[in-house]
């Protein structure tokens, strides 16, 4: 059974959360060399959102990165 989150979670123990997310079904966030289609606009969009995200649910976004697989360029 999986630990519930508000188990995992401790402000006193820990201030910062590393979390890791990953596009998945071959949905890219940079060029799709196989349709030959740019997506660079999705970068600024999920920033944008993840701001958004973040002052509503009162969080503070240290850093992210979208990082490109080697060969995507």
């Amino acid at each position: 059974m999986p630990t519930p989150r508000k188990a995992l979670v401790s402000l006193e123990g820990t201030l910062y959360y590393h979390c890791v997310s990953r596009c998945v079904r071959r949905l890219f966030c940079c060029v799709d060399h196989y349709a030959g289609q740019s997506y660079e606009h999705r970068r600024d969009w999920v920033e944008s959102r993840l701001l958004e995200l973040a002052s509503v649910f009162a969080i503070d976004i240290c850093a992210n990165a979208f990082i490109r697989v080697a060969g995507t360029e």
